[in-house]
């Protein structure tokens, strides 16, 4: 497969989203435990159709391939969405596959792109949301400098009972790179 390093880490680095990826996605998006992250949980993705908003992104959607570094393996894909110039904020989607979740790379997904959204698009203000269960993903996210800003509570009904959303963000004077 063939990537471009758009955005370069230590271990990684983020890319366009290449289609000829269809298959992995599908997979990923359908294991448990990436789907039980994002909002679409119950969705099941069976095709490269269900796939068209990862693909062909809205106007205001900068969405990448993470990607490692040591062998151009794909890992996932993290956006900055809902852009707004005139307020000069985003908001942050990412996701992992499986089998490379808990080794730091979200952590290190985030960063770069918050460095991208503050430095280059000289955004102000970058948030995320995430669901109150995902330990995981609110110690990445808090590793990578953002702070809990609000919740929605019993938000998203998940395996039987509702689940908190909690709202995360930082400000461009905050980031250390």
């Amino acid at each position: 497969m063939k990537y471009y390093k758009k955005i370069t880490g230590n271990r990684l680095y983020l890319s366009p989203i290449n289609t000829d990826d269809a298959e992995k996605y599908i997979k990923w998006l359908n294991e448990k435990a990436v789907a039980k992250t994002y909002a679409q949980y119950s969705s099941v993705v069976a095709s490269k159709n269900d796939l068209k908003w990862l693909f062909e992104p809205a106007d205001g959607v900068h969405r990448y391939a993470i990607v490692l570094l040591d062998g151009d393996v794909l890992i996932g894909s993290i956006s900055l969405q809902n852009i707004n110039h005139l307020n000069r904020n985003a908001f942050i989607g990412i996701f992992i596959g499986e089998e490379e979740q808990g080794k730091g790379y979200g952590t290190e997904a985030i960063r770069l792109l918050l460095g991208y959204g503050f430095n280059t698009m000289n955004l102000h203000n970058i948030m995320l949301s995430v669901h109150a269960d995902n330990d995981a993903g609110i110690a990445s996210f808090k590793k990578a400098g953002l702070r809990e800003t609000g919740r929605r509570r019993e938000w998203v009904f998940k395996d039987g009972k509702y689940i908190d959303v909690i709202y995360m963000d930082l400000l461009a004077r905050d980031f250390e790179e």
